[in-house]
């Protein structure tokens, strides 16, 4: 950590007047724009430092408004975060309406804007909810990395004390320059097509192994250490190079292509995070129970979010769920009521696995449970679809308020105000995505022609292979499945004792599903990471944060500013 967190940032009001209205001007902005960047690129960049930056140039630059701090500055990027991340939730809708193309709804389900609105609201909120309680275990006990909230969190704290002290000061310099090279490479990769975004290996085409040229990339790998990417290089080892040959071989598999070989390892990877995370929170059980009581008697002027209003809140959001899937999709109120109670331990598992690696496991989540409802209810893609996208909103928002209060840790926020701040920006993602999505599959289209939204080709994909029942699946998946479970428990409990030198079953499960052409530059930052510390300690410690926050805002700036130009019809 860099030596910018002085106590100066941690003084100020906070959830002013001030900061509420920039804040929900900022979530207007991300929540329309965010639509189609996920869509077009099948992810989305990092909210946070851009909300960051968002509310620094207003509250600063445009406003001018005397006495702004750091604080309120971090109201304005939990806002536009909280907004965001809902709007993440369009890939969903997208996969809706591909199943519809092609006739496997029966009947078609088309969401209104109000049912849109309602039900993505409703799930936001109750995963906002259901995440502040583990804010203790995740955050204050545990300490895990959350890189995204880091790199917010040091933005904020550069940004500001670079206005005190002069844009001189040298974490300003190593942010600034970080900004600027991430956002150069990505214009001369997407904007200008100089050379291609990814190289490929000669002979790894079908497999996607290369690297990508994004120092977002690379400076994600290298805000989170050797550590965590070395676990996840076994990962990319053990899926990419050493198993799709044995799966061929086998007969598990008809070739060896990403897509096919994802097929398979999604299984054992989601085996190793989820047996992983479930374990970790067993062996701690008495550290949850000890938050739980810690949050019983909570009361409005203390700084966690009082438990009372966190059960209150849960109950009255699962009715709602539960009526809106039952009169918009027609889903049983049972089963709806079955995939609030399985997203819990998914939950759980997605926010200890973005802690480490800085990757949410949205897709591997919402596959499992796709799986699940297979199970439950055979051949219902309406329950698979709409159990799936509840655990996945809930997963998505609940990741954004944590990496909302890690910035807060740094800057000294209040937790009560940063839930607040998320749960009043929340409705207003909710909204942009019920205006905007119909806009955008209107003018562009979904699908091949269009907005191409992988994640959606893959949720619709697999819930379509689902309908021919379980036997569909890949042959040996299952049994790859309990042997990742069976690792990710030995793993876990060898750590209890060998913490330093046990790689994460977390960072392996990620390793193993995130394409290799990714993955490899992300490693590459780890091992820049180890080279610093190892040759000049006193600047890794000083600059690492703030140039790897650079590189990470950089590009993802970018990305949403072309996104806002696009979603208004300049095209570049």
């Amino acid at each position: 950590m860099s030596k910018t967190n002085t106590a100066a940032t941690k003084t100020g009001p906070e959830l002013t007047a001030r900061s509420i209205m920039v804040g929900l001007v900022v979530a207007v902005i991300i929540g329309s724009a965010y639509p189609y960047c996920v869509l077009k690129l099948g992810f989305g960049p990092n909210l946070s430092v851009v909300s960051a930056f968002f509310g620094f140039i207003a509250l600063v630059i445009i406003m001018r408004a005397a006495g702004t701090n750091a604080r309120e500055n971090n109201i304005v990027q939990t806002m536009g975060t909280s907004a965001g991340q809902t709007s993440f939730m369009c890939v969903l809708l997208a996969a809706f309406d591909m199943l519809n193309a092609k006739g496997v709804l029966n009947p078609p389900i088309h969401l209104g804007t109000a049912q849109i609105f309602f039900w993505l609201c409703s799930a936001s909120l109750l995963g906002i909810l259901l995440a502040v309680p583990m804010r203790r275990h995740y955050i204050d006990e545990e300490n895990l990395t959350y890189a995204d909230g880091v790199a917010a969190g040091e933005t904020i704290i550069v940004l500001h004390e670079g206005r005190e002290k002069g844009a001189s000061a040298g974490p300003v310099k190593a942010l600034a320059l970080g900004s600027l090279a991430s956002g150069i490479l990505m214009i001369l990769t997407s904007f200008l097509k100089l050379f291609p975004d990814t190289w490929l290996l000669p002979g790894m085409q079908p497999m996607n192994i290369g690297f990508n040229w994004s120092l977002l990339s690379f400076g994600s790998g290298l805000l989170v250490g050797f550590r965590i990417c070395l676990a996840m290089a076994i990962g990319t080892l053990i899926s990419w190079f050493l198993l799709p040959p044995y799966l061929v071989s086998h007969g598990m598999i008809p070739e060896q292509t990403y897509p096919l070989t994802l097929r398979w390892v999604m299984w054992p990877a989601t085996g190793l995070m989820v047996a992983g995370g479930l374990t970790s929170l067993a062996l701690k059980w008495n550290l949850i129970v000890k938050t739980f009581r810690g949050l019983k008697g909570s009361r409005v002027d203390r700084t966690d979010f009082p438990m009372q209003w966190v059960v209150i809140g849960s109950i009255v959001m699962t009715v709602v769920i539960c009526l809106v899937q039952y009169f918009s999709m027609g889903i049983p109120v049972w089963l709806s009521f079955i995939a609030i109670l399985l997203s819990l331990p998914l939950m759980l598992v997605g926010l200890r696995v973005l802690g480490e690696t800085n990757w949410g496991p949205i897709s591997a989540m919402s596959n499992m449970m796709q799986a699940i409802f297979a199970f439950i209810s055979p051949g219902n893609v309406p329950v698979n679809m709409s159990s799936s996208g509840l655990t996945g909103t809930i997963a998505v928002t609940s990741e954004a308020l944590m990496q909302d209060f890690k910035a807060g840790q740094l800057i000294g926020s209040n937790s009560r105000n940063l839930t607040v701040a998320q749960l009043i920006a929340a409705p207003v993602g909710s909204l942009a995505t019920a205006l905007v999505y119909p806009v955008l599959r209107d003018k562009f289209g979904i699908g091949p022609q269009g907005l191409s939204s992988p994640i959606s080709v893959k949720w619709a994909g697999f819930a379509e292979l689902l309908t021919k029942g379980l036997n569909a699946l890949p042959p040996g998946c299952l049994v790859g499945l309990v042997i990742g479970i069976v690792v990710g428990i030995g793993l876990t409990l060898l750590a209890e004792k060998y913490a330093d030198h046990t790689p994460s079953p977390a960072a392996i499960g990620i390793g193993m599903l995130i394409p290799a052409s990714v993955l490899m530059t992300f490693i590459l930052g780890g091992v820049g990471q180890l080279i610093w510390a190892k040759t000049s300690p006193k600047s890794e410690e000083d600059f690492r944060v703030p140039l790897a926050s650079g590189l990470i805002a950089g590009e993802a700036i970018l990305a949403v500013v072309l996104a806002i130009f696009a979603a208004t019809g300049v095209n570049f």
